[in-house]
């Protein structure tokens, strides 16, 4: 199967940029101001959960549903944002997502009751969902291909900064004001990005002949695919976030959304495969070089998300830290990736990608891996180190398979492309997080009947040790019925614990699994043109 052809009259040109005679790192300067907005927003939101049941009067399960509704809509326009795009325009398309987005969240920090928070937070997904496509084209065409990996290292400083610093700012704004604040923000943002959009980016011409292209023949919509799209990624949304909640296929509600999953999405390879103007360009996954990073964007969206929520857990839960200093601990990470983002986009340039990725991919496999070391005695630093192991590897990751996802691509399909890899960061981290939950749930309760064989009252050890406890607690002042009873309960919690730690890092294992795999799933990319700006293949 040929990769198509980058270059030449079909090619990246000045005239055709997107930077309309701008500097081009302004553009991506720009751009990126709504893609910090949007992925700050779903880890504040995180961290904001239970003083948003709180203040809105209902449970911590039903308040979830602030999460999944955003997640399933994010999820349905995401896929078809590539076509929507390519329909509408580029710049509109963005700029129309942007305003959805501000209007939404301003209407959310409003929201008088569940119900309507999370209709207001359908409407967010909508508009975030169609954000990251649309800017990461507009980088594509501002800038010639071999210096996209700089372009993507500042758009890369939004993507993954942003969940890093995300429970630092939600418990801070949480604690110090209300749940209402963490939507309201946005809207300053919002708007200075609309501003500066409409002020500074040019619509590609490129994309303009495109688009005239499509409406020449009467615009098609398929709506058999996009009704395939929205059941089968929502569906699937729905039983990655609710199944572990839900006891997964031992729910009723679970199986009907899973065989929806199942079903639409196999329907939907055949159909689009056979559509002239697909709504979701499924040929790019037959290409070995886009399918690869595809493959690796899934991995490194699991690992990112999935860790992103299962530290300030772990430090919380387990450890008793604030919700600002387990938000804290991530943050040393988030300086580092800062640091590094720039360097890595010079190394795009001229080191081939696959090495880099192999070399970030085990960089993260060894961050998990070090995780694999907790104990009740773990220090802050600990907590932080572990964490700036990882933002030095997903520079590696993040922006060599995002320049490297474009290789070969056409430039009439870079939106179609930027949707799914999009999808797949999006797909990926909801999976991360469905697995790193339930590998939790269930190895708690492996460990659990493992450990509590050796808490019996026949148990010569178990005996020895209430006895030392007793007399400790006697020695303390308690009478000996009272001492026995705290004897037991320490027993108890301090098992408790250790379970719930032998389990987290069966979970860190699993993660750096993950990460390995990602290595020869890039070995398998070949060689890219460097050095020119116009790559035929």
């Amino acid at each position: 199967m040929t990769d198509g052809v980058e270059g030449g009259a079909g090619g990246w040109s000045p005239e055709r940029s997107a930077a309309g005679g701008h500097n081009p790192y302004l553009i991506a300067f720009v751009v990126s101001i709504a893609t910090f907005m949007e992925v700050l927003d779903t880890t504040i939101a995180n961290v904001a959960l239970r003083h948003i049941a709180g203040g809105l009067a209902v449970g911590i399960d039903e308040s979830t549903y602030v999460i999944t509704s955003y997640l399933v809509a994010n999820a349905i326009v995401l896929s078809i944002s590539g076509w929507l795009s390519t329909v509408i325009g580029r710049k509109r398309f963005y700029m129309i997502c942007v305003g959805i987005f501000t209007i939404s969240s301003l209407l959310c920090g409003f929201a008088w009751n569940l119900q309507s928070l999370v209709l207001f937070r359908i409407l967010q997904g909508l508009g975030g969902g169609g954000m990251a496509t649309s800017e990461q084209a507009i980088l594509a065409d501002s800038f010639p291909p071999q210096k996209r990996g700089q372009a993507f290292a500042i758009y890369g400083v939004a993507v993954v900064v942003a969940p890093v610093i995300g429970p630092t700012l939600g418990g801070w704004i949480t604690d110090t004001y209300t749940w209402h604040w963490v939507f309201l923000i946005n809207v300053p943002m919002g708007l200075l990005s609309l501003f500066l959009v409409g002020t500074l980016v040019k619509e590609p011409s490129g994309a303009e002949e495109e688009r005239a292209r499509l409406l020449s023949k009467g615009l098609r919509v398929d709506y058999i695919g996009f009704l395939l799209v929205a059941i089968g990624l929502g569906s699937l949304e729905y039983v990655l976030d609710e199944g572990q909640r839900n006891d997964w296929f031992g729910s009723n509600m679970i199986v009907v959304f899973a065989v929806l999953a199942a079903v639409s999405l196999l329907a939907l390879i055949p159909w689009e495969l056979t559509r002239e103007d697909p709504i979701v360009d499924l040929r790019l996954l037959g290409r070995r070089q886009f399918a690869a990073c595809f493959l690796v964007m899934l991995g490194t969206g699991a690992v990112l998300i999935s860790t992103t929520q299962l530290l300030p857990q772990l430090l919380q839960t387990e450890l008793n830290y604030t919700a600002l200093l387990a938000g804290l601990a991530l943050s040393p990470g988030g300086i580092a990736t800062l640091v590094l983002m720039p360097v890595v986009g010079r190394l795009v340039s001229t080191v081939q990608p696959k090495y880099l990725i192999m070399f970030g991919a085990a960089i993260v496999a060894f961050s998990m891996w070090h995780l694999t070391g907790l104990t009740g005695d773990i220090t802050y630093g600990y907590a932080a180190l572990s964490r700036i192991f990882l933002a030095l590897g997903l520079p590696f990751l993040f922006l060599p398979v995002t320049t490297a996802s474009y290789d070969g691509v056409p430039p009439d399909k870079t939106n179609q492309a930027s949707a799914l890899i999009n999808v797949a960061r999006n797909i990926g981290g909801s999976m991360g997080v469905a697995l790193a939950q339930t590998v939790l749930a269930q190895r708690q309760q492996f460990h659990q009947s493992r450990l509590i064989e050796h808490a019996a009252p026949s148990d010569v050890g178990y005996q020895q040790t209430i006895d030392a406890l007793t007399r400790y607690f006697q020695g303390q002042g308690s009478n000996a019925s009272d001492a026995a009873s705290q004897a037991v309960a320490w027993v108890g919690r301090t098992l408790q614990q250790q379970v719930d730690f032998l389990a987290y890092i069966d979970v860190f294992w699993t993660l750096a699994i993950v990460a390995m795999l990602m290595i020869p799933t890039a070995a398998v990319l070949r060689p890219i043109n460097l050095g020119s700006p116009a790559r035929g293949h």
